[in-house]
């Protein structure tokens, strides 16, 4: 399979393949549990990427900034995923608008779904206040 570095974008989403290694795992040699986040934050980093949306860019583009945060996330652990797996990390945006967005996130290995996780983004300008999405931007995520 040949793969971008930063994924792929399809009508079905952004995907994300991650190789674990022995420092994803603990002594066990099962996937630590934070380490999920670490994998989740990489797959919405790099959906950003594939939609053109620069985060650096947007805390510059005008007076006010634009940023984005993790409000709230909830996190189903399924199955565990052991070293050497490659992990296929989905985003899809389920919400975009006003000063929220919502997004439902997947990992999965060898089509078993590891990790099932909603992860509400709050929209804040470069002060911590919260900012409405503009409409441009919304339409990018839900396109």
């Amino acid at each position: 399979m040949d793969f971008s570095i930063a994924g792929t974008l399809s009508d079905e989403g952004h995907r994300l393949h991650q190789r674990v290694y022995y420092e994803d795992t603990d002594f066990s040699g099962l996937v630590y549990h934070a380490r999920y986040l670490h994998f989740l934050e990489r797959g919405r980093t790099d959906y950003l990427r594939c939609l053109g949306v620069e985060q650096r860019a947007l805390l510059t583009a005008d007076a006010e900034g634009l940023v984005f945060v993790v409000h709230r996330m909830e996190i189903d652990f399924r199955l565990p995923a052991r070293m050497d797996d490659i992990l296929d990390i989905r985003t899809v945006t389920e919400k975009a608008g006003g000063a929220k967005m919502v997004l439902q996130q997947q990992i999965l290995s060898s089509d078993r779904l590891l990790i099932a996780a909603k992860v509400i983004i709050a929209v804040i300008n470069a002060a911590g206040r919260p900012r409405r999405l503009p409409e441009t931007l919304a339409a990018k995520f839900l396109a």
